[in-house]
């Protein structure tokens, strides 16, 4: 079993927008490995004068499941100090907190699992949508919380190119395109969910329950639509972008990438 850290940053993305995004920002080269189906991007940053090792790779499909085997695949690889995930995902922040725009950041300090639950009898439920009830037993997952405050300073800092939003963030297995369903399944258990996605609870998930060393998991995703009827392709290249150049902002000037 491994015992220390092998690459600095490992970066997941799924779409193909959120690839191409990542490829823009270094001089990437493919690894592939015998045994091994999955092609891996390598590249290398500099991080307050220190040369830094940094992979990439792409999930074959949106979910969760799909999420979780690539993470733990990419862990167990290469034992990365930080496994961070790019990419989109919906907006949601209530507006009474501060209103969202396309390409806002959004960096969770906890993912929670809002698909998970029971259909029952309307008569026996906390949400009921016409003649279905649904009782749910969420799970969550913490971003590690000695690397919380760093975040938070690198978010208030004069340095920083984006607007961030931190907070809880949703994830389950379909696209949200409602927001009655916002409404009664995400604020009702989450009334301060900033953001929703499809992956961000696997990944958390795979990076806290692996083998030591464990990687510090952070999902930096930007919002390219909101969860509602008007959900659009317009801006995800433009949200894909501004995450990457958040997540690139923190490995090459904030993230610590030694023990000391």
């Amino acid at each position: 079993m491994k015992s220390k850290y092998e690459t600095d940053v490992a970066m997941l993305t799924v779409t193909t927008t959120e690839f191409r995004a990542v490829m823009h920002f270094h001089d990437w080269k493919a690894k592939t490995f015998a045994a091994d189906e999955q092609i891996y991007d390598v590249a290398s940053f500099e991080n307050n004068g220190k040369t830094c090792s940094l992979v990439h790779a792409k999930i074959d499909e949106m979910g969760m499941t799909a999420a979780a085997a690539t993470a733990m695949k990419v862990i167990y690889t290469f034992r990365p100090r930080y496994l961070i995930m790019t990419g989109i995902a919906a907006g949601v922040a209530q507006s009474d907190i501060t209103e969202q725009m396309y390409g806002d950041v959004i960096v969770p300090d906890v993912v929670w699992n809002y698909s998970a639950g029971k259909f029952v009898s309307p008569d026996n439920a906390s949400i009921v949508y016409g003649n279905i009830g649904f009782l749910p037993r969420s799970t969550s997952e913490s971003i590690p919380e000695e690397i919380m405050p760093i975040i938070r300073k690198a978010v208030e800092s004069n340095d920083n190119p984006c607007h961030v939003f931190i907070g809880p963030m949703a994830c389950g297995s379909t696209v949200v395109a409602s927001k009655e369903l916002l409404e009664k399944q995400v604020y009702s258990q989450y009334r301060h969910t900033v953001g929703l996605d499809m992956e961000s609870y696997a990944v958390v998930y795979a990076a806290n329950h692996s083998s030591d060393p464990k990687p510090i998991p952070l999902i930096i995703k930007s919002v390219c639509d909101f969860a509602d009827s008007k959900k659009s392709d317009e801006y995800q290249r433009f949200a894909a972008y501004s995450s990457c150049e958040f997540a690139k902002h923190l490995y090459e000037n904030v993230l610590p990438m030694s023990d000391d």
